[in-house]
């Protein structure tokens, strides 16, 4: 199955909405701490509704514990300073997407470490896409590749 990991994420309403995602579509999601809020933030369950206990959640002290518990998957960094589009890449079982905190990303050291980098292509006005949107945009091609839907 397809993964989704969170680095430090910052604002509840948009880790709840990914866990909704993860629920919805059978995805585990991987939270990467510290998070900058607490999981009974009004916010995060606003968002969130009943939807918590419908998906696999696996929380990690740090970066290094995350990768060392997922030393057989490919980590692969959703990034706006990727060249690479997700549309063009072959997704396999088991890859976990990576995104950064809403707020910063990744810090620099996470990033130059991570082989695959990836990108969704996006209005040259524009910043960046919401981390929950672009994960549902990503999250539904890998999905399809694997052949979930079959």
């Amino acid at each position: 199955m397809i993964n989704i990991a969170l680095y430090q994420p910052d604002i509840p309403q948009n880790t709840a909405a990914i866990i909704r995602l993860g629920a919805c579509l059978n995805l585990k999601v991987h939270i990467i701490e510290p998070c900058s809020f607490d999981l009974s933030d009004s916010r995060f369950k606003r968002v969130l509704m009943d939807y918590g206990k419908m998906c696999k959640i696996i929380r990690y002290n740090d970066f290094k514990s995350f990768e060392l518990k997922n030393i057989k998957s490919r980590i692969i960094l959703m990034t706006t300073k990727a060249k690479k589009s997700y549309h063009v890449f072959n997704f396999v079982k088991n890859d976990i997407l990576l995104f950064g905190r809403e707020s910063a990303g990744v810090p620099k050291e996470i990033h130059d470490k991570i082989k695959y980098k990836l990108k969704v292509i996006m209005n040259k006005k524009t910043r960046s896409l919401n981390v929950a949107m672009t994960a549902a945009i990503v999250s539904g091609e890998a999905l399809k590749q694997i052949k979930f839907y079959k």
